[in-house]
Order: C-alpha cells, then sequence, then structure tokens
C-alpha cells in the first residue's frame, strides 16, 4: 500500500471572492514609515480637535520608548519604515447605498454585505482603507436614541463622550501597537446605547483594507447604558499580496450595570497580514460581556480579549476559534481580570492547524483580592491534521483570593484513525469521514458566530472548517 498516495490532505481555502484587488483611488496617503510629521499631518488633514492632535503626538513618544513583545511570534519582518499608515479613499462617507463609488460598491456586494443589512442588521458601517465609506442605521434604532455612527463623526458631534472614553480602557502603554494605534487611528465606530433600551437585531462593521503595503487602524469605541443590550458585529478582510499589510486596530467595550453586550468578530485577513489587534471590555455590577471569536487568515496574530470585571455579579463569556494553515503562527488567547465578589467568567476555545500551522492559545485569569467567591473556567481543544503543524497551550492563573472555584482543561490531539475506520465502516468514504470529524470539531464553536447575519461570514466558515479532503 503506497501510504503517500494515500494520505489525506486538506487543501487551502479557496479565497478568491476575498482576493478582489481594486486600483488604489486615493484622495490623500500619508508618506511611508511613521514620524512625528506623518502623525501631523494625519492629524491635519482629518481635522482634529487640539487634544487628539496632542494625544497622537503623546502616543508617538510612547510607540518610540516601548520595546516589541519579546514573546510569541516573530515580528522582525514588518517594517514600519514601508508600512502606509493612512489612506483616504477618494469618496465621502455616504449614506446611501448607491451612492458608494462602483469599484468600491462592487467588492462590497461581492462580500455581501448589503444583502446583510437588507435582511439581518440593524445598522452597518463599511470601512475602505482608512476611511468609512458608508454607514446606514434603522430609522427605528435611531428613534430609541442609539447612537451608531463612525468615529470621526463621533469626534465631532459628541466630543465629551468620546474623549471621556477613548484610549481609556487600552491606554498607549498597554503595549506598543497600542501606541502606535494611538498616533495614526482612523475610521472604525462608535456606538452608545441608552439606558433601558434593546436593540433587538445586531449592528455590524465592515473593515475592507484593499492597498498593498498599508496599516488599518479603525478604532471601535462601543458604551451600552444600565440595563441596556446590544450585539454587535465586525467582519475583516484583505487581498492577498507580496508584501507585507499591518492591522493594529482598537476595541474598548463599556458595559453597564445590568447590560449586557455580545461583541462578534470574523477575522479573515489574507495570509501576508500581520494582524495586532487590541480588545478590552470594562463590566459593571450584574452586567455581562460575551466575546465570540473566529480567526481565520494572516501570517501573524496577537489576538487576546480581555474583560475587567468591575462589578458584584458580572459576568464574562468567551467562544473562540482558530484556524492556521501554512505559513500562519496565530497566537490567540483570551484574558480576565475579577475584582469584584461573585463574578463569573467561563472560556470556550477550540484551534485547527494544518500544513505546518502554528496555533497557540494563552488564557490569564486574574482574582483580585476582593473578588470573593468568584468562578472562573477555561476550556481549550486543538486538532491537528498532520505531522507538520503545531499546537500550544499557555495558561496563566494569578489567584489572590482562597474563596474561589477555578478550573482548566486542556486537550491537544490528532484525528483519530480509529474513528475514521469506524465511520468508514458505516459506509463513509475517508474522505467523508475525515471532513465529518473536522466540522464536528468546530460544530460547537462555529454554531455560536452569527451565520444567519452575514453571508460572507457563513461562507467563511464552511471555506475554512470543511476544506476539501482528499
Amino acid at each position: 500500500m503506497d501510504l503517500e498516495k494515500n494520505k489525506t490532505y486538506i487543501e487551502d481555502i479557496d479565497r478568491s471572492i476575498y482576493d478582489i484587488k481594486d486600483q488604489v483611488k486615493a484622495s490623500f496617503t500619508s508618506k511611508r514609515g511613521l514620524t512625528f510629521g506623518i502623525v501631523n499631518t494625519i492629524s491635519l488633514e482629518k481635522n482634529d480637535p487640539k487634544w487628539m492632535r496632542d494625544f497622537r503626538q503623546e502616543s508617538l513618544k510612547v510607540y518610540q520608548r516601548l520595546e516589541l513583545p519579546g514573546w510569541g511570534p516573530s515580528l522582525s519582518d514588518l517594517n514600519m519604515e514601508d508600512i502606509v499608515t493612512y489612506i483616504r479613499p477618494d469618496t465621502k462617507m455616504q449614506v446611501s447605498w448607491e451612492e458608494v463609488p462602483e469599484d468600491i460598491k462592487n467588492t462590497f456586494e461581492r462580500l455581501g454585505i448589503p444583502q446583510a443589512e437588507r435582511t439581518s442588521l440593524a445598522g452597518v458601517g463599511a470601512q475602505y482603507d482608512s476611511e468609512v465609506v458608508y454607514h446606514n442605521v434603522r430609522e427605528e434604532v435611531k428613534s430609541l436614541g442609539v447612537i451608531y455612527t463612525d468615529m470621526e463623526s463621533a469626534l465631532r458631534e459628541y466630543e465629551d463622550m468620546v474623549r471621556k472614553h477613548f484610549m481609556k480602557l487600552v491606554t498607549p502603554d498597554t503595549h506598543k501597537f497600542a501606541a502606535l494605534h494611538g498616533a495614526v487611528w482612523s475610521g472604525g465606530s462608535f456606538v452608545y446605547v441608552p439606558p433601558g433600551v434593546s436593540v433587538e437585531i445586531p449592528l455590524q462593521s465592515y473593515f475592507r483594507l484593499n492597498a498593498p503595503g498599508a496599516g488599518q487602524f479603525e478604532h471601535t469605541l462601543i458604551i451600552v447604558d444600565k440595563g441596556a443590550s446590544l450585539h454587535f458585529i465586525e467582519g475583516c478582510s484583505a487581498p492577498k499580496y507580496n508584501v507585507a499589510n499591518l492591522h493594529a486596530g482598537c476595541v474598548e467595550l463599556y458595559v453597564g450595570e445590568n447590560a449586557r453586550l455580545r461583541y462578534s468578530t470574523i477575522e479573515n485577513w489574507s495570509k501576508n497580514m500581520y494582524n495586532l489587534n487590541t480588545k478590552r471590555a470594562i463590566v459593571d455590577k450584574g452586567g455581562t460581556m460575551e466575546w465570540v471569536s473566529g480567526s481565520f487568515g494572516s501570517h501573524v496574530s496577537y489576538l487576546y480579549p480581555t474583560s475587567i470585571l468591575n462589578g458584584e455579579n458580572s459576568k464574562m463569556e468567551y467562544t473562540g476559534i482558530t484556524f492556521a494553515g501554512k505559513g500562519q503562527n496565530l497566537d490567540t488567547g483570551v484574558s480576565v481580570v475579577h475584582k469584584a465578589p461573585n463574578t463569573s467568567s467561563h472560556m470556550n476555545a477550540k484551534s485547527i492547524s494544518k500544513d505546518g500551522g502554528w496555533s497557540t492559545f494563552r488564557s490569564a485569569v486574574i482574582i483580585e483580592d476582593a473578588a470573593s467567591h468568584g468562578k472562573s473556567s477555561v476550556s481549550c481543544e486543538s486538532l491537528m491534521l498532520d505531522g507538520n503543524s503545531r499546537s500550544d497551550t499557555i495558561p496563566v492563573m494569578d489567584i489572590r483570593n482562597d474563596e474561589v472555584d477555578i478550573g482548566h482543561e486542556a486537550k491537544i490531539g490528532r484525528i483519530s484513525d480509529d474513528t475514521v475506520f469506524y465511520l468508514m465502516s458505516r459506509g463513509l468514504s475517508e474522505t467523508e469521514a475525515r471532513a465529518m470529524i473536522v466540522n464536528g470539531f468546530a460544530e460547537p464553536i462555529a454554531k455560536e458566530l452569527p451565520l444567519e447575519y452575514a453571508v460572507e461570514m457563513n461562507h467563511l466558515i464552511q471555506l475554512e472548517m470543511e476544506g476539501s479532503i482528499g
């Protein structure tokens, strides 16, 4: 028997729909690199208020002072001197889809965004390179007092609220790329949900990076006030180029007393992307923060959503899946800080690696002195589809209170030949059997993803998880 001929091979996903490349048509492009002059030019182009211009300059000073991470995947091939940090598309933000330039509109049409808006979403924002090009929200949502707009508009129209919250959770000194974000951020979404308001259908922002050798640095700021609830969906993609692209966005989430926020993300960057995103939430008394995360694509990822359980009886849930294929080193995970009594957190993560892909899951659970009767559980499972791939689990637990209930479980394995044999004995081919195992492994996580709300997400999960085996 020729083992090599019969070896199962899982094809790389067909990214053709995501590799649409438009001609770069920009009304303004910053110089490559990162200097005080470039940052000042960006600020002037965006007509920032003085406090934001000063904030950008101070963030750049912090960036220059901080070192690259001394752990995780190598960033040695990422050279900021080669990155364009600001590209403004040759269009203004539109509230009518028909007014969006034809090439940009066609790209988003093929990704399924307008269709999702028409059928399943309360509001949509679409960013193209450095700026939001389309933003709309249903009148019935506006009538509830909900604010959903792009960050530039929020900075002008709700300046006091933005200034109070902007980069207060993720401060520039959090790490080097948070400081970079503070210096060159552009685009993103702002949401405010008033007390007691429940937004019954989701809002979504979609971020598309088109230009080669560019960075995208959108800022998302969401405030869900006392007793309110919201589901927010974030989607991202980019075509593949033979030069490095950079994503260093920032997400800050404020969950009020007895409020609930679900934040769902599908990250589908191309394999020349360095994805160095930062996400953090703070949860008040009785509040609930839910993270649902799918990490696919990118050459290198550093991504660890953090929740600060600041109020009594607050809780956090994290559900995530990562797929690392050839040439990918995806370092992902989740962290939580319990600061108050009777807080709880539950984290469930799965990863799949193939063709030499490297998947690392890091978890950090911090129980502070005041967090008595806290509960936390971490469960992570990894599936390697061949002998060339790698999967690591790195848990950290800092427990400073004895009256807590903490659990951690990790499993790393390969597809069982016995299971394949059993399924084949029931009439399935080897191809079908292995596909069923992979799909079954991903299903408990995938069912939590908002597939019914976005065609693009549904397509992506199907391609990544089912693949083509033969």
